[in-house]
């Protein structure tokens, strides 16, 4: 019997094995990397391009569905513009919807963060979505004799609200002050918004720098991918500075 060629063959085997569970083991590491890489892609471009977000509540329809994934545009608003009358737009309330919750766990907020980001997890709970009615300067009132929002005087026709839905049962009449937004849902019936915080420190104003960005696209569900299709109902909509001469 050739024991040295046994012991050959029986190294090579073993070098046959070897060499393979490395490979296993680099394509296993390899493909961790590449995960850990595509995610922190992904989530840089979250934070500073397009953001997926998740519609948690009915206070958007028709316009938007419980359980939409939107994308948020973080670049609609490049330095010094604003929104505008009739955007989508989603922003941080803090300090205007909600008060700043002093007792969050600064632990949990990166993960919470993280997955919201993703489009993984619902928004936190002080990120909003609505509709701008009225910016700096604009005075809104509701409601003429038809039942329908003026914004500097002009009658608003706003089709996008829900049906059966009226601009809104709370009468108002306020001026937006410079630098904010007077923001409310398009199911009126169903949408906490800038009528609701009337009596909050700010008045229901959104500040311009709290807006994260405009909802340009839907992304979730397959049947409603595309954009998100704008509404002309400002269009007659006068300057501030014309609206009260």
């Amino acid at each position: 019997m050739d024991t040295q060629a046994e012991h050959s063959e029986r190294d090579r085997s073993s070098e046959t094995r070897t060499g393979s569970e490395e490979g296993s083991r680099f394509s296993r590491v390899r493909g961790a990397v590449a995960g850990v890489a595509g995610t922190a892609a992904l989530l840089l471009f979250s934070a500073f391009v397009v953001q997926p977000f998740l519609i948690p509540s009915g206070s958007m329809e028709p316009t938007l569905q419980v359980g939409d994934r939107v994308l948020v545009n973080k670049l609609a608003y490049p330095s010094g513009a604003e929104p505008r009358r009739g955007d989508v737009v989603v922003f941080d309330g803090t300090g205007s919807f909600v008060r700043e919750d002093l007792d969050a766990n600064p632990l949990a907020a990166p993960a919470r963060w993280a997955a919201s980001s993703l489009g993984l997890a619902e928004p936190p709970d002080t990120d909003f979505v609505k509709r701008v009615v009225g910016v700096g300067g604009d005075r809104v009132v509701c409601c003429d004799a038809r039942g329908r929002l003026r914004v500097n005087g002009v009658p608003v026709d706003e089709t996008y609200l829900h049906p059966g839905d009226t601009a809104s049962e709370a009468p108002f009449d306020i001026v937006v002050p410079q630098g904010t937004l007077w923001v409310l849902g398009d199911h009126r019936s169903r949408s906490s918004d800038s009528r609701d915080h009337l009596g909050s420190p700010g008045g229901g104003m959104v500040p311009v720098e709290r807006v994260i960005g405009r909802v340009d696209w839907l992304g979730w569900p397959p049947a409603r991918i595309g954009g998100l299709e704008g509404t002309g109902a400002f269009d007659g909509v006068r300057a501030p500075g014309r609206a009260h001469g």
